[in-house]
C-alpha cells in the first residue's frame, strides 16, 4: 500500500486482532504492531504514524533552514 509516496505493509499476525506493519522513508525502517479486530483501522493507524514521521522530518529539515539563514541567531 501506499500513503503520501511512503509504501508501507500491514499483515495479520498469529495472534487474532494483532497486525504486523513496516514502511520506510529514506534509510530508516520503521516497525511495529498494532491491535485491533478491524483490518481498515489497523491500516489507518499505520498511515497516522507516516504522517506523523513525515511531520517530525520536516521540522528537522525547516530548523535546519532556519539555522543555515540566521547562524548567529540561536
Amino acid at each position: 500500500m501506499n500513503h503520501r509516496g511512503v509504501e508501507f505493509t500491514v499483515a495479520k499476525t498469529a495472534i487474532p486482532g494483532v497486525w504486523q506493519w513496516q514502511f520506510r522513508i529514506g534509510d530508516e525502517t520503521k516497525t511495529g504492531k498494532t491491535e485491533t479486530k478491524i483490518d481498515l483501522l489497523a491500516i489507518r493507524r499505520v498511515q497516522l504514524r507516516i504522517d506523523r514521521e513525515l511531520k517530525a522530518i520536516g521540522q528537522k529539515k525547516t530548523g535546519l533552514i532556519r539555522q543555515v539563514e540566521r547562524p548567529d541567531q540561536g
